[in-house]
């Protein structure tokens, strides 16, 4: 396999942004594959799979190279060099900066380097010993090896607008294949990468792009038509639309925020898929919570968290996350748990979410709340394993108000 120099280039540019500069991989991945319209599907795909790759093996690749996790531009080369030996690229003899690429002692290093998980499955030291305490060793290393596959990409239909077997028939039409997930109703993965932000389906609002595991939080909160719904962690809103579409555009869903910004693209994206029943507010203070208390059928709170559960899709929060930021976004869950569901009125419905494995972010969350709020009792709650389900990892509780 050849390796090509301007995408090498592109590549090289990438990666001294996310570990540079600390832009986020997909907003940096999405930028690159704009610089050059004349590039095919196979040059995107390289540049696309080469960034994630270099960002998922972070340590693996610094071992190897000796760079210390210094990304002056000669040690992202170094990076890069093996990054393309491992793949069995053919280093170019004309390339001053692969120049004595050491191809021998690479692959010597690598197999030398299976031997300890914090580099076979490139993580920090923090979050390998945090991991182990909390789900031990024997899952935590079948969750980490999973977790470092990339993701699929799956979309969730519109039922607002199409069922899935006529999306499937459209999207067919755009040269992009899927397959039904069993047990996953709005659910369609794709069988090979594809750009489906770019077709005129996506652009009508018949199909968002969300994964598997996300897609069971919405039905799990157990909304009806005509009812109120509180989504009190809406973000850009992609489980607001799924409940939009589950409520048939029924009732009314009150998508709250402290980032307005995400709201207005939550408004966007709800013009675009005909989701007329929900109406945005930027919590400002605690008055906004206020004025609902005891007001909602049914409260979503999807929590921020460490996001542990969805490594597949964000390699680089493994790098950019620190050991304190779990302990302190433990306190926050809980004070959020405490404060948004005043909301749920007696005899409605509460689901508290993450996109995290840690018991900590979990159950045992939802054990302390359920100990401080005896008005509230448990009705299910359900862990999707990456290793089970192949997608993201995500823990749902469903709890009742039972008395105010």
């Amino acid at each position: 396999m050849r390796l090509h120099r301007t995408l090498v280039y592109a590549v090289i540019n990438a990666i001294d942004k996310i570990f540079n500069e600390g832009e986020y991989a997909d907003k940096v991945v999405q930028k690159t594959l704009k610089i050059d319209k004349r590039w095919g599907a196979r040059d995107r795909k390289f540049i696309a799979e080469t960034i994630y790759e270099m960002v998922r093996w972070k340590r693996l690749y610094n071992e190897i190279a000796g760079t210390k996790g210094h990304y002056t531009r000669e040690n992202i080369w170094k990076n890069f060099a093996a990054y393309a030996v491992l793949k069995g690229y053919k280093i170019p003899d004309d390339w001053h900066q692969l120049a004595g690429t050491p191809t021998r002692r690479i692959k010597g290093m690598f197999d030398d380097l299976q031997k300890e998980r914090k580099f076979r499955e490139s993580v920090p030291d923090w979050m390998d010993a945090r991991c182990v305490k909390e789900i031990g060793e024997a899952r935590w290393e079948k969750e980490i090896k999973e977790l470092n596959q990339p993701a699929k990409v799956i979309l969730r239909v519109n039922t607002l607008k199409i069922n899935k077997q006529k999306l499937q028939k459209l999207l067919e039409e755009e040269d992009v294949q899927t397959e039904f997930i069993p047990d996953q109703p709005d659910a369609l993965v794709l069988t090979e990468r594809k750009n489906v932000f770019m077709t005129k389906i996506f652009k009508d609002g018949l199909f968002e792009v969300q994964d598997a595991s996300s897609q069971l939080v919405a039905p799990f909160l157990d909304v009806k038509p005509g009812q109120r719904v509180i989504d009190t962690c809406a973000g850009a809103g992609g489980k607001t639309l799924h409940l939009a579409a589950l409520m048939q555009n029924k009732g009314q869903i009150i998508a709250l925020d402290i980032y307005d910004h995400k709201l207005k693209e939550l408004k966007k994206r709800a013009k675009r898929d005909g989701a007329h029943n929900i109406e945005t507010r930027p919590i400002e203070s605690s008055k906004t919570i206020k004025k609902l208390k005891n007001t909602a059928d049914r409260v979503l709170i999807d929590a921020p968290c460490s996001g542990l559960g969805v490594l597949k899709r964000n390699p680089d929060s493994k790098w950019k996350m620190q050991a304190e930021f779990i302990d302190k976004i433990i306190n926050t869950q809980a004070e959020i748990l405490d404060s948004y569901s005043s909301m749920v009125k007696e005899g409605g419905k509460l689901v508290y979410a993450t996109c995290s494995i840690l018991p900590s972010e979990n159950e045992k969350q939802v054990e302390l709340f359920l100990a401080n709020h005896p008005e509230f009792k448990l009705i299910e709650d359900k862990k999707v394993s990456p290793v089970k389900s192949g997608f993201d990892g995500f823990y749902m509780a469903l709890m009742e108000k039972v008395k105010s």
